[in-house]
């Protein structure tokens, strides 16, 4: 099977699967973890929306619902911990930081000012 662009490569991989979750509840099994990581590194990676993720990766919904069960359960914790301490390629990892700086403006209404014919706020 040839690695396509933001998968995780045999020898990664070998490292991060015993630290993921063993099965899914409820008597469910999980889909296969590895598709749905590529996944969720697919979409971070590109950029898109959840919905834009290709059909090989499986449901657009199944990867979100279990990236943020990680997130919740602390699997993502686990693995970066594991990989800061014990990847001996710690520096040949790129380490990129997504911030997120939207900004959201209001209506002056929205922001305390006056009201026409109403109490003004006191100076």
């Amino acid at each position: 099977m040839m690695r396509r662009r933001y998968e995780i490569t045999d020898e990664a991989w070998e490292k991060i699967e015993p630290l993921l979750p063993s099965n899914g509840k409820r008597g469910g099994q999980w889909k296969d973890h590895r598709t749905i990581l590529n996944g969720i590194l697919w979409k971070f990676g590109t950029g898109a929306p959840w919905r834009d993720l290709p059909a090989r990766y499986g449901s657009w919904k199944t990867c979100y619902y279990r990236f943020t069960r990680w997130q919740k359960d602390g699997t993502w914790d686990r693995l970066l911990k594991h990989v800061q301490t014990y990847s001996h390629a710690v520096s040949d990892v790129d380490w990129v930081v997504f911030v997120d700086s939207t900004i959201v403006r209001a209506h002056q209404h929205a922001a305390g000012a006056p009201k026409k014919g109403g109490p003004s706020l006191p100076e």
